[in-house]
């Protein structure tokens, strides 16, 4: 596939390419060719910015000494000891990354040459890989209204790849989308603060206060895949739209001006719902077109969290 073309060799993964079929294989060697260039040219740096050095936890309590800030005395400690006590931190170092990856039915939508689902995974491959550099582990889950895949958070170049395959490779068993029974997941098997990459079209309701909680358990971002025929039809003739997630078939003519309002209403009317959500959530929100450089928006969002300095304490 074209979006997948990238100069230079690389060694062939280990993806157990016994397991899976020729051309997926070779997808994905390409895969991991594109997104070590991409890391190693301009998003490692990005990467690194907003999330290096976020936290710091706690690591013991130990007797005052001269010069000690005294904002950092523990004063229950100190009254039990009859003595004076500052509590010490360390700088976390290690961070988690949980991909939750949306793969139902309208996943396998794309207009463009490119199916959301692929876009999802390059997104994801680009994530993962800079998190591992940046000494950091790895998570997946994939989910439709169902878990469809877990992968425990892990580190290195093997578990990455491992990642990526589960991407490309698992068949939903069902089509249906349920991003709060995922959520609800997520913080099940999260017991430390985390980083949480939401990846979604968002083609769901009634998710907002898992969302909600999510957002305050973890330091979370929601990447909203669009299309753009999912927003406006070309002028052509008869046209049959299937839900991906309902099998509903119903017959349009985009000719007719108030046909392609309503469809064009209906989209801006669910961004801008999303859009809400994912703000009064306090959650990151970047969108990724199909019909654009996935790259170009991560990388501003990136930048923009850097900038501001938008970095929240560690909640421990």
């Amino acid at each position: 596939m074209p979006y997948l073309a990238g100069g230079g060799r690389a060694p062939a993964p280990d993806v157990h390419s016994a397991m899976i079929p020729d051309d997926l294989f070779e997808k994905i060697r390409r895969l991991e060719v594109r997104t070590r260039g991409a890391v190693d040219s301009v998003f490692q740096g990005e990467y690194q910015s907003a999330f290096k050095g976020r936290g710091i936890e706690f690591a013991e309590v130990r007797p005052y000494r001269a010069g000690d800030d005294i904002r950092t005395i523990d004063w229950n400690v100190s009254a039990r000891m009859d003595d004076t006590y500052v509590k010490v931190y360390e700088e976390e170092r290690e961070q988690t990354v949980m991909l939750c990856v949306d793969v139902s039915g309208s996943e396998n939508f794309g207009s463009q040459g490119k199916l959301k689902r692929e876009v999802a995974a390059e997104i994801c491959a680009v994530v993962a890989v800079s998190a591992i550099r940046n000494n950091d582990t790895v998570g997946l889950l994939l989910f439709s209204d169902e878990t469809e895949r877990f992968v425990r958070p892990g580190s290195g170049r093997r578990h990455v790849l491992r990642c990526i395959r589960e991407l490309f490779t698992a068949e939903p068993e069902s089509v249906g989308t349920d991003i709060g029974g995922a959520l609800r997941r997520v913080l099940r098997i999260l017991r430390r603060r985390s980083i949480l990459v939401l990846v979604s079209d968002f083609f769901d309701a009634g998710y907002d206060s898992m969302l909600r909680a999510a957002g305050q358990r973890h330091d979370t971002i929601g990447v909203e895949l669009q299309d753009p025929r999912e927003e406006e039809l070309p002028p052509v003739g008869l046209i049959d739209l299937t839900d991906a997630e309902t099998g509903e078939t119903v017959t349009v003519d985009p000719r007719n001006p108030a046909v392609r309002e309503a469809i064009e209403a209906s989209a801006r009317a669910r961004q801008k719902r999303t859009r809400k959500t994912l703000r009064r959530a306090g959650v990151g929100h970047i969108i990724v077109r199909t019909d654009a450089d996935y790259l170009e928006p991560l990388i501003a969002f990136f930048r923009g969290r850097a900038r501001r300095g938008q970095r929240r304490p560690s909640a421990r």
